[in-house]
């Protein structure tokens, strides 16, 4: 039940008188009249220019003047379909989201976009309610992708009717928050208010008059501290006393506005700085904040490799070893151990048993590669960057290397899609969009594409050159970070355009919420499955028809010269590199039985690296970049990977 004036209420809505307000003499001329607690009324229309209101009473149509209007409070019950949750970046928006919906959980693109957004349900009685986690923003007057998206998603609700928003808030920063909740005030939808972040308001020295606050803008707000739970179940009783904001203001008088209710309803007392704020104080000073950094990104990928390995050795190679190889023996008994279907599901066999990494079918090569091989190192890698993510370090990160990122024409912003490119290419390129001209956003996906391996990638070149130790490891990664260097120079002079400054939000260092931790890592685990798992075999399967139809002899002639002169590589390495264009790290793969030297491993794994990105990167960027710009930057890969491929030939 939602509280609200006659003058509050839409054209066709019902309500219930409970109170009159206004003196005797208005009390009487509304009895009169019928108008009484307890009495169910329906408003007729919409007042012009505060005019009268109309409303039905039983039988009745009755016009009440509006000032009168304004005295008679209606309980309306709004029947909620969709709840909206909005606030600023960085306020708990996800971490209540997870307390609502459980698991079960959407994430989608919206329409016309590149913009992530995501969608669950809840229950609320005996009914099911969708729940919007809607993309963080500072304004309702949008000055990036994501809060267009944020105020299209509004406006569409508003539209709709039957939704509520849940304004997050941030209790540490209730003054820069007012700013966005005068504007949803606005917007005349109900809406309900929680103060999140409560305990660290209050570890803070900020005091918060609840009551008050709520008295003067005229919605519920509810303290709640997401991370433990506190309050969330109380938001939750609460949902159906959303109600319209009843705080009138001058839009031009805003800030002045929200000044004078901070002065009212916050008080902020003496404190020292906590033991999380110091390690933030040293975090993003250059002097302490880098070799920092670097201490904490080689132990990230020491974690990472740790978790990988050990999913390796301690669980999927178990399964494929002692449960899966001995079914597809037994398939390949079935099938009489050679032809073309034998080929395509099973590959070859060697000394007549299955070799994993080399037989080449869909179901021995293809599924290995994808979940023995890569997909350990996905999950630990999305683990780690979710970590990083949600305890506040990655801004701090961005500010370390801004001044070293604008060599290249970017701000310091452009890490977060450069670190995610480490995990996928796809979500990587998709991420550029935080960054706000086009110059920009060609600059760090073309970069991202010839010198950020996918995690994928990474795996399967390790598992090639990593038995070398650094004398393998070394020439290829140490190559790609001088790439990425003089490419991006370069890109930064050719391509006109403007480079704007960081403009960014540090949020204080939290302990992350470790359900919404895991559901955003389930989330980019299952998205990682669903969209590569479909390439490799589909890579796999292309590979093994080309093979057997004698195609790749035929591309073998016509492009095995130049593999040959121009990169010293046997003509079977060809394949490879048609292959590369459906999933890199197949083509990797694939150079195994093929028994190459040293170098030839370190000039094969490197123009692999910098080769065309995968089909699905590719669809990506053609998407984010448009085709001109994906034709410019396919050139520039093309010729970065043979002509690098080249020099390590004359230097190796």
């Amino acid at each position: 039940m939602a509280r609200i004036n006659l003058t509050m209420m839409k054209s066709g809505e019902k309500g219930k008188v409970v109170e009159i307000a206004g003196g005797k003499d208005n009390l009487k001329k509304l009895e009169a009249l019928g108008i009484v607690p307890g009495v169910e009324v329906t408003k007729i229309s919409e007042q012009l220019m505060r005019g009268p209101v109309v409303i039905k009473v039983g039988q009745t149509q009755i016009a009440i003047g509006y000032g009168m209007a304004k005295n008679v409070i209606v309980d309306v019950t709004y029947k909620i379909k969709k709840i909206l949750l909005i606030g600023n970046p960085n306020v708990g928006k996800s971490v209540i989201f997870s307390r609502l919906t459980g698991v079960d959980v959407i994430a989608s693109n919206y329409p016309g976009t590149t913009v992530d957004y995501c969608r669950g349900c809840t229950g609320h009685g005996d009914k099911r309610i969708e729940v919007i986690d809607v993309p963080g923003t500072y304004s309702l007057e949008p000055t990036s992708p994501a809060e267009e998206v944020a105020v299209q998603i509004l406006n569409k609700a508003i539209e709709e009717g039957e939704s509520i928003i849940v304004n997050v808030v941030d209790a540490t920063n209730l003054e820069r928050n007012l700013n966005l909740t005068l504007q949803l005030l606005k917007k005349n939808i109900p809406m309900i208010i929680a103060l999140n972040l409560w305990d660290e308001a209050r570890h803070t020295g900020i005091e918060i008059d609840v009551k008050k606050l709520e008295e003067i803008i005229g919605v519920p707000v509810i303290p709640t501290v997401a991370v433990t739970g506190e309050g969330v179940k109380e938001l939750v009783n609460r949902l159906d006393q959303a109600r319209k904001g009843q705080f009138y203001f001058k839009d031009e008088e805003r800030w002045k506005v929200v000044g004078e209710i901070i002065s009212r309803v916050q008080v902020i007392k003496h404190r020292h700085h906590t033991f999380l704020e110091r390690i933030g104080d040293l975090t993003i000073n250059p002097w302490s904040g880098i070799p920092i950094a670097i201490i904490l990104l080689l132990f990230m990928f020491q974690i990472i490799r740790l978790i990988g390995e050990s999913m390796i050795n301690f669980l999927f190679e178990p399964i494929f070893s002692n449960l899966l190889k001995p079914l597809l023996l037994s398939l390949s008994r079935s099938l009489g151990g050679s032809g073309i279907i034998h080929n395509i599901l099973i590959g070859e066999l060697i000394n007549g048993d299955i070799d994993f990494g080399i037989s080449f079918g869909i179901l021995t090569t293809g599924l290995y590669v994808e979940f023995a091989q890569v997909l350990p190192y996905v999950f630990a890698f999305y683990f780690v960057l979710s970590f990083l993510e949600d305890s506040g370090y990655l801004p701090r990160l961005a500010v370390l290397v801004d001044k070293f990122l604008h060599f290249f024409g970017l701000h310091g912003m452009a890490i977060i899609p450069l670190l995610l490119g480490l995990g996928c290419n796809v979500p990587g390129t998709l991420s550029t969009r935080i960054l706000e001209t086009r110059k920009e956003r060609f600059i760090a996906a073309t970069l991202m594409a010839i010198c950020v391996p996918c995690m994928a990638l990474s795996a399967m070149i390790f598992g090639l050159v990593g038995k070398y130790g650094a004398k393998g490891l070394f020439p290829v990664f140490g190559t790609l970070f001088i790439i990425f260097i003089i490419g991006g120079i370069l890109l930064k002079f050719i391509f006109r355009g403007e480079s704007p400054e960081i403009f960014t939000e540090i949020p204080p260092y939290r302990l992350p919420f470790f359900p919404a931790l895991l559901k955003k890592l389930w989330m980019r685990v299952k998205w990682f499955i669903l969209e590569a798992t479909p390439f490799v075999l589909l890579g796999v399967f292309i590979a093994n028809i080309l093979y057997t139809l004698g195609i790749f002899d035929f591309l073998t002639k016509i492009i095995g010269p130049v593999v040959v002169n121009i990169l010293s590589l046997p003509t079977e390495a060809t394949i490879a590199l048609l292959v590369g264009f459906l999933r890199k790290d197949i083509a990797v793969g694939m150079l195994v039985p093929l028994n190459l030297s040293l170098k030839q491993l370190i000039i094969a794994s490197t123009v692999l690296a910098m080769y065309f990105p995968c089909v699905a990167t590719f669809s990506v960027f053609i998407k984010e970049l448009g085709i001109v710009d994906t034709i410019k930057a396919a050139g520039i890969m093309l010729f970065s990977a043979f002509g690098v491929g080249a020099l390590l030939n004359l230097i190796l």
